[in-house]
């Protein structure tokens, strides 16, 4: 008998500097490659999502942050693939960000509200619509 099928949980974080840009990265995998979003990553069994959202961004980018309020909760759900994406707020961040990860991203950098690149990942978009309520 086969596991049955189960949602994937992704714990992302965003990052605005002190000029108000956020920081967004262009990813390589599926789902949404070549999207650009929120860095963040996959939730590990017994890890909490906060703690996964902190992890992520420091292996991906060597960003050390902490995760704040919850600002959106994003539900993908595709023929192929279901995830449930919870983007946090970040409360303070250190270090410059890098490639970390090169099998994972492509590129980064930091952009203004008004002024972002495309196509973004779902879990971006909402972020977004709750950074600019």
């Amino acid at each position: 008998m086969s596991d049955p099928q189960r949602p994937r949980i992704g714990c992302g974080a965003a990052i605005l500097d002190d000029q108000g840009r956020l920081l967004l990265v262009k990813r390589l995998k599926n789902p949404e490659a070549d999207h650009w979003g929120v860095p963040g990553g996959k939730l590990d069994w017994g890890e909490a999502a906060r703690t996964c959202a902190e992890r992520e961004i420091a292996e991906e980018l060597g960003v050390k942050i902490v995760a704040g309020p919850v600002l959106a909760i994003t539900d993908m759900i595709a023929p192929d693939y279901h995830w449930v994406a919870i983007t946090y707020r970040t409360e303070s961040f250190e270090g410059a960000p890098a490639i970390q990860e090169a099998h994972a991203l492509h590129e980064w950098g930091w952009f203004s509200l008004d002024a972002l690149p495309s196509p973004l990942t779902a879990a971006t978009v909402d972020a977004i619509a709750a950074l600019t309520c």
